[in-house]
């Protein structure tokens, strides 16, 4: 009964704090953790002990995964290296800082437990990206930071792991970079896997609650065998959730796909709220815990305080190079724009031959055949990859990265619940552990409430929050001018035929073209009931023409994700409104 009591308590309070944090233009994860603070000091409110492996197993898979589905797999791969470079070589580069400071002025720990340490403290929280994102930042910084608290959690446990296996016995640096290469190989197989075996398998089901259950076991399915194989399972419960994203509109019905985001963002709310709330309600337990071995405070503090600072100088000296790289490499491929638009016009004309290997003359005609066919088959993966490499040229000159957009960058680094947790799985017999819980608290917390509480402030300073532009979309309208092309296209096909195979009613066929709406017959009711029937289903099949060309135009990445994103959920709802009319 207690611990019911406790979990409705916990939601409600998770609920009303984020409806009112909505209000005050505050994100909700700081009053969270706020509240927590507060309760936990309250006299008679027991000290809040959670196995740390409730939250590392049982929270972070399905919050990654969440958060994975929703990220546009373009712009990840876009912005790959910087998104890698966060995530791999930042993070072990602040670990091994940090670790030095703290085996300096930590008295009885080594270079590995300080570097366990850092390991700890080093991955930012995706706290951040909520932030940035109500704040109207350029879509590209949210990308990147977005991209980056998918994969930093995973580098951090896997270093934390060799470090605290350092300190029994001797461990080369090219063996643990070696094992994380290894690791994040097998996870991001087993996480694609996992994605496309979900998709098969709920492509086959038609009850929405049931496709929307199985999605919830999805994060763990992918996990557990990679962790089982000594793999990261975080990896591979991102790439689950990343394949999943990108391939659920081929596979799944708008029904399904809107049940399961918005059941997700549910789940989502209450498990990222409970996590924040629990931040902050550990925080008697972990002073007490350090005023029995220490006596005092201070050194906890004071360490704390000095290690956040480090993190954020640590950020922005890596920073810096990177946007400048960034950069360079935007004015790199501006420069080769022009020789990329020439030979995707003389492939259009063919005048650019593309040739075939081997090249020899074919002997008969049904050689020639087919190696026309190859060299057609070719020609269109060549100029698949011309639209698309030129369409990533516009994105990078489009959202470039200067010093503001480095500045969010480096002041939207904030640490979060991962780091807490992570300080609690330290071996019980680590020297010094209770003040080491208590510094990755202190930065935790320090740099959520900081940095969190004045980042909205310095994106107004820098001039990066944008109004909403309610002006007319030039993309937006360009994109359904190509999508009512392509349903134009599919309702003058001659091959155009109902699913039972049967010719459409010549009436519906001119109605549909005039875009005119099919009433109903008041004279032949089952006439008119047949006639509705078939423009219900050439409604359909226009719709599902369109989302064929919008995943193409993806694919190919000619617009922003955010239109393509936008143009999905109309022709979704679209959908939906049609098979209920029916």
């Amino acid at each position: 009964m207690e611990i019911a009591l406790i979990g409705v308590g916990a939601a409600l309070c998770i609920a009303a704090v984020t409806a009112f944090a909505s209000r005050l233009g505050v994100a909700a994860p700081l009053l969270l953790v706020v509240v927590g603070v507060a309760v936990s000091l309250l006299p008679g409110v027991p000290t809040v002990d959670i196995d740390p492996e409730w939250v590392l197993i049982g929270v972070l898979p399905p919050l990654l995964y969440s958060a994975s589905v929703s990220m546009p797999a373009m712009d990840f791969r876009r912005d790959f290296r910087a998104i890698g470079g966060l995530s791999v070589v930042l993070v072990v580069v602040s670990s091994v800082v940090l670790g030095a400071f703290l085996a300096e002025v930590v008295p009885g720990i080594d270079l590995a437990t300080g570097i366990a340490l850092g390991a700890i403290i080093s991955p930012t929280d995706a706290v951040a990206t909520t932030i940035v994102k109500k704040l109207g930042v350029s879509p590209r910084v949210v990308t990147v930071l977005q991209g980056e608290s998918l994969l930093n959690d995973a580098t951090a446990l896997v270093l934390l792991r060799s470090a605290v296996a350092a300190g029994g016995v001797s461990v080369s640096l090219w063996g643990v970079a070696w094992d994380f290469v290894v690791s994040v190989a097998i996870a991001a197989a087993i996480g694609l896997a996992v994605g496309r075996l979900n998709l098969m398998v709920r492509a086959r089901i038609s009850d929405s609650a049931v496709n929307t259950a199985i999605s919830f076991a999805v994060p763990f399915v992918a996990y557990l065998p990679a962790e089982h194989l000594d793999a990261s399972g975080l990896v591979a419960a991102v790439a689950a959730g990343l394949y999943t994203g990108q391939a659920a509109p081929r596979y799944l019905s708008p029904r399904h796909r809107l049940s399961e985001e918005q059941n997700w963002r549910t789940i989502e709310l209450l498990l990222e709220g409970g996590v924040f709330l629990l931040m902050g309600l550990e925080l008697d337990g972990v002073v007490s815990g350090v005023r029995e071995e220490h006596g005092d405070l201070w050194s906890a503090l004071w360490i704390g305080v000095v290690a956040a600072v480090l993190v954020v100088l640590i950020r922005a000296a890596y920073v810096a190079p990177l946007v400048y790289a960034l950069r360079r490499r935007a004015d790199r491929s501006l420069a080769s724009r022009d020789k990329l638009t020439t030979m995707q016009t003389q492939l259009d004309d063919g005048t650019l031959p593309v040739r075939s290997r081997p090249q020899r003359q074919p002997r008969n005609e049904h050689e020639a055949e087919r190696l026309e066919q190859h060299i057609e088959r070719r020609t269109r993966m060549f100029s698949t990859r011309i639209r698309r490499t030129l369409a990533d040229v516009d994105y990078l000159a489009g959202a470039p990265l200067g010093w503001r957009e480095g500045t969010v960058l480096v002041w939207a680094g904030m640490r979060g619940v991962v780091t807490l947790a992570a300080a609690q799985t330290l071996p019980e017999d680590t020297p010094q552990r209770e003040l080491l819980i208590l510094v990755a608290f202190v930065v935790a917390a320090g740099t959520l409430v900081v940095q969190g509480g004045t980042l909205p402030v310095l994106v107004s300073r820098l001039g990066l929050a944008s109004p909403p532009d309610d002006g007319p979309d030039p993309e937006r309208a360009e994109l359904l001018t190509e999508l009512s092309a392509a349903a134009r296209t599919a309702l003058e096909d001659p091959d155009l035929r109902r699913p039972d195979g049967t010719a459409y009613d010549d009436a519906v066929l001119e109605r549909t073209r005039q875009a005119a709406m099919m009433p109903a017959s008041e004279e032949d009711h089952a006439v008119g009931r047949e006639l509705r029937r078939q423009a219900t289903e050439l409604r359909l099949q226009l719709i599902a023409a369109m989302r064929e060309s919008l995943l193409e135009a993806r694919s190919d990445g000619t617009y922003s994700s955010e239109t393509l994103e936008d143009m999905l959920r109309i022709l979704d709802a679209d959908q939906i409104t049609t098979e209920l009319r029916a």
